[in-house]
């Protein structure tokens, strides 16, 4: 997922030959400390934050920094190696650290906001982000998602951190005995301070961001130390201001002197608010109080493991445990909550759309582009609490702005296609999550199907609105990215009927169920691939299948040509049927993994990455083919999926820090692993089915928020045995390629028997088959 703003940036990047490698010694044995010495290590010892971090801009490994977090939190730390102003903040190849930040950046695509920083520096004062540099090594570096440390080989200090939602406790622990400082960095756009000693205290706000704010942004925070100062001041890049206790700049900064001893610990406590200064310390008082750092890393592991423990799993090797266990850490890190509590402990919210405060809960920092697919799926079954919060505050963000969100960071953000709010209502209703406002949702989806996009950010509403709603497809070159988003509003309309149909409201599902075939215009059927059209109906001349941008996003027509979720069977009839699909399926494998760079001029990084899978024109670090392999099972040949789905999972997967293929995208490439190594996986959402793949582990349990629990048995597995033989479903025979909701909801037990080669008998009938989803709506083959 690179965003429109970017893309210039990334073309004049230079190519390399950067490709997935193995983890050396020094990068496991520097992850394998994951605990403290003389912890037990438990489920969140398993989880690397590290995974993914080892990136540039033009190859990324993931896109990620190490999110120090709670589960869905409000606020995230995070190491930086680069300075403040850098998307790409931590790069695992850097040796220098500038201190520990405030983060709340989804992809550094879409930028950070809200940010400022903590450093140690012992024996002499140093304040901007290159003085204060200090060399580190990965040998001492420790990272889980509750708890980060690292010793600084510069300052000869260690510093550590670990989290709540809104909060965190840090301790700083010195080597020698002399001056020890504490280097606050609010940084650039606007930031304050204000210094109280009495209180070994410091107030300041930042607002720093990268748009998608209203003008009266700001984040208040408030620091408190254990100890009282032995000196302190203001700072800025242009110099120091020594015994200053207040500063307004565009750049501000404080420090705070400590005399220590040898092995001796400062540490201090930080929140913040979006509100005011007085609920920033509100989020303090409420999240830590007294707690020292310890009890506060011991409730933080505690709050990890019971979120990991929701999935137990038995078998597989102990690196597909941790990839695993990293991955539902990476799936549930995002999206961020926005609301606070107030004096009454009534949740609250400044509204990054509209600038005032509301009641109610906000969640934020999130692309639904690439979440709808699989995270929110995922929260679906496992979190149905946080998908119904984050519903209502979608409605929500409608009544403020006007539109359903898109892409928000921490509001609205010109950043990808499609309207998959809309996919997140229906998922989330046809598996019981129900607690909002159905009507008003549909009412919002009529509104955002039906109306142009404004000018300044074409990821919300319709770009092409009124041609689309006149003639069933946007034309190209007249919009950006015109067969692209047409398949993605075909599918979105057909989310939007399977709620209006939910609830009654038959006229508008006809009509969306209607617009929900729209993608067969952009289907060329004398070439089996979906491609441009123009404005008078003709298609566009000179096409290409390896051409990628033009009509389609991120990516080419090998890609895009089975984005039709909604109705795969029908898919399948347009290409000619069962064996033809298959055929075409086995071609996008391969294809030799050539590019035309078409528009985008360059190779851009997801074109890199492409060829340096070496999987043909399968492209698995961007969203638009990862569901692609579980296609065959439409088909009748679902050993292919098994085949295809396995190697997916062993290439492309690690827990290492190049252990991505591609952009992580906040949580979607992560849910997808979670799903697949279990062995099914939601290609439709806004249906209640999901295809079956090839679990990876010998035994899985999920443990269900109604109590229940849903047993996933692989007998006889293997890592050269991805092939099903047989199957059966709380003992009785189980011959189809796709499990329901309700079957997993309800409990039981999933048997699997595994074999080393294809079984060409096991659920390949038509019956055996899921239907088009699009006989839930009235319409498709």
């Amino acid at each position: 997922m690179v965003c429109e703003a970017e893309v210039a940036q990334m073309h004049h990047a230079n190519f390399n030959s950067m490709t997935m490698t193995k983890t050396t010694l020094l990068i496991l044995t520097a992850f394998l400390q994951g605990a403290i010495a003389g912890e037990t290590r438990t489920l969140v010892h398993l989880a690397n934050p590290l995974q993914g971090t080892d990136s540039v801009r033009k190859f990324s490994h993931g896109n990620t920094y190490p999110a120090i977090a709670l589960p869905f939190p409000m606020n995230v730390w995070a190491p930086y190696t680069q300075v403040a102003a850098e998307s790409h903040f931590y790069q695992y190849r850097q040796n220098k650290l500038r201190g520990i930040r405030q983060t709340h950046q989804p992809s550094p695509w879409i930028g950070d906001y809200a940010s400022f920083s903590l450093m140690p520096v012992f024996g002499k004062l140093a304040v901007t982000e290159e003085d204060r540099a200090s060399e580190f090594r990965h040998e001492t570096e420790i990272a889980r998602p509750s708890y980060y440390s690292v010793r600084l080989d510069t300052w000869r200090a260690k510093m550590e951190v670990t989290p709540t939602e809104r909060a965190a406790r840090f301790r700083f622990t010195f080597e020698e005995n002399g001056d020890g400082y504490v280097v606050l960095d609010a940084f650039d756009k606007g930031s304050e301070v204000e210094i109280f000693p009495a209180q070994n205290k410091v107030i300041g706000i930042c607002r720093n961001h990268k748009n998608g704010v209203p003008e009266n942004f700001a984040n208040y925070f408030v620091i408190e130390f254990d100890r009282p100062f032995a000196a302190h001041g203001t700072w800025t890049p242009k110099g120091i201001h020594e015994g200053e206790i207040k500063l307004a700049d565009q750049h501000a900064g404080a420090y705070f002197m400590f005399k220590v001893g040898k092995g001796e610990a400062v540490s201090c406590k930080v929140a913040s608010s979006y509100i005011s200064p007085a609920q920033a310390q509100r989020n303090l008082d409420r999240e830590i109080g007294q707690r020292d750092f310890d009890a506060v890393l011991a409730a933080a592991d505690a709050t990890w493991n019971s979120t990991l423990n929701r999935i137990q799993i038995e078998g597989g090797t102990e690196e597909q445990q941790r990839t695993f266990y990293s991955a539902i850490y990476r799936s549930v890190i995002f999206p961020h909550r926005f609301f606070e509590f107030d004096e009454n402990d009534k949740p609250v919210y400044f509204s990054p759309y509209d600038g005032k405060v509301y009641q109610g809960k906000l969640y934020t920092d999130t692309g639904y582009w690439d979440t709808f697919r699989a995270s929110h799926p995922l929260y679906n079954l496992l979190f149905p609490e946080i998908s119904a919060e984050i519903l209502r505050g979608n409605l929500a963000a409608y009544e403020q702005s006007g539109w359903l969100p898109s892409w928000s960071s921490p509001g609205h953000r010109p950043c990808m296609i499609g309207n998959h709010a809309f996919s997140l209502f229906a998922d989330a209703w046809v598996k019981g999550v129900t607690s909002f406002d159905a009507n008003k949702a549909v009412d919002a989806m009529v509104h955002d199907a039906n109306t142009q996009s404004p000018e300044k950010c074409r990821s919300i509403g319709r770009n092409g609105a009124d041609f689309y709603q006149k003639s069933g497809y946007v034309p190209y070159p007249k919009f950006k990215e015109a067969s692209a988003k047409t398949l993605e509003y075909a599918y979105d309309d057909f989310c939007a009927a399977v709620l209006a149909r939910a609830i009654g409201r038959n006229a508008e599902a006809d009509e969306f169920a209607k617009d929900a075939m729209n993608y067969q215009n952009v289907f060329d059927a004398k070439i089996s691939f979906v491609r441009g059209r123009k404005a008078d109906g003709a298609w566009c001349e000179n096409f290409d299948p390896l051409e990628w941008g033009g009509p389609f996003t991120e990516g080419n027509s090998w890609h895009w040509t089975w984005s039709v979720f909604q109705d795969v069977p029908g898919l399948v009839m347009l290409m000619g049927g069962d064996e033809a699909f298959t055929k075409k399926l086995d071609q996008v494998f391969f294809t030799p993994p050539d590019v035309k760079v078409g528009t985008y001029g360059r190779m851009i990084h997801e074109m890199i990455e492409m060829v340096a899978l070496n999987m043909g024109q399968y492209a698995h670090g961007n969203q638009p083919i990862q569901h692609m392999p579980y296609l065959y099972n439409y088909a009748g040949q679902p050993w292919k999926t098994q085949a295809r789905v396995r190697e997916v999972m062993g290439r492309l997967y690690q827990s290492a820090p190049d252990g991505f293929c591609g952009d992580e995208d906040t949580g979607q490439m992560s849910a997808w692993y979670v799903f697949s190594a279990l062995g099914f996986y939601p290609v439709c959402p806004g249906t209640t089915e999901y295809q079956i793949g090839s679990p990876i582990f010998d035994k899985a349990t999920i443990h269900l928020p109604n109590g229940k629990a849903f047993v996933i048995h692989a007998k006889a597995n293997g890592p050269q045995r991805p092939y099903i033989r047989s199957a059966t479903l709380n003992g009785a025979d189980f011959n189809k390629t796709f499990l329901q909701h309700p079957q997993i909801t309800g409990g039981g037990e999933l048997t699997f028997e595994m074999t080393s080669a294809p079984d060409h008998t096991w659920a390949i009938a038509p019956e055996s088959r899921a239907k088009s989803a699009m006989a839930n709506v009235g319409g498709g083959q």
